[in-house]
């Protein structure tokens, strides 16, 4: 969404809350609070300068959470919990050897391939930095995970939910 819309958009709120999987599990985001990149005023510039809490309307913001909700995914765990708390402090010991990636991964998991998860992890691991400044585009991730995990954009799209198909009549409706 940041770099293939125009004017680019972020999503304000990401985390697996707005994540769903059709029945085919392809992902959707659902839920639609999201922000034109373009219009942010400088009024909520400056507020989010002195606030504590990381802006959630720019796209360095969108990478940390995407970091955190992939993350979620290949750990099994929440992003905070009161007895662990936060899933980030947690992996970062992790995140800095390569040889404990393997400790990160949620034992149910049993399909991952070595070379997919030092991929995935290294994700990871450039999402979470501190420095915003330093935070790969999700382009550059698109890119990554794409070569890493060899799927094709036409692998990517939904193909057996009724609600694929269920869009494609609307749209081709709309389109005569």
């Amino acid at each position: 969404m940041h770099h293939d819309l125009n004017p680019p958009v972020t999503h304000t709120d990401l985390n697996a809350h707005s994540i769903f999987l059709t029945d085919d599990f392809a992902a959707k985001i659902a839920q639609t609070t999201f922000r034109n990149i373009v219009t942010r005023s400088e009024a909520n510039k400056e507020r989010r300068k002195k606030s504590e809490l990381p802006p959630h309307d720019d796209p360095e913001t969108n990478v940390y959470c995407f970091g955190v909700l992939l993350l979620e995914i290949v750990s099994g765990r929440l992003p905070h919990s009161v007895e662990q708390g936060s899933l980030v402090d947690w992996a970062a010991g992790y995140l800095n050897d390569k040889g404990s990636f393997k400790y990160l991964i949620d034992p149910t998991l049993q399909s991952v391939k070595d070379n997919e998860l030092d991929v995935i992890c290294e994700v990871v691991k450039e999402c979470i930095q501190p420095d915003p400044r330093l935070r790969p585009t999700m382009r550059e991730i698109a890119i990554k995970l794409r070569e890493a995990l060899r799927i094709s954009p036409e692998q990517a799209v939904p193909r057996l939910s009724p609600l694929w198909w269920a869009e494609l009549e609307i749209l081709s409706v709309e389109a005569t």
